[in-house]
């Protein structure tokens, strides 16, 4: 007897997708929303509140600016 295939949601378009890894983009439906994904990690679109160590989801437009205090230190 096998078991069902458990599937989870594609973190970008929230595709159902076949929780077996290996699998080549899991837990991604495709290359396209893996690729997505990282983008909105390097825009800064994505950022970890260092005092909490949770994920939390910026709008570019309500960002505050903090290059300069980056590098005055």
């Amino acid at each position: 007897m096998t078991e069902p295939t458990r599937t989870v949601r594609c973190p970008t378009c929230s595709a159902p997708v076949a929780a077996t890894p290996p699998d080549r983009w899991f837990p991604f439906c495709t290359e396209r929303c893996k690729l997505v994904d990282l983008g909105r990690w390097m825009s800064g679109h994505y950022a970890i509140d260092p005092a909490t160590g949770s994920i939390d989801i910026i709008d570019p437009d309500e960002a505050e600016d903090v290059t300069d205090e980056l590098t005055e230190h």
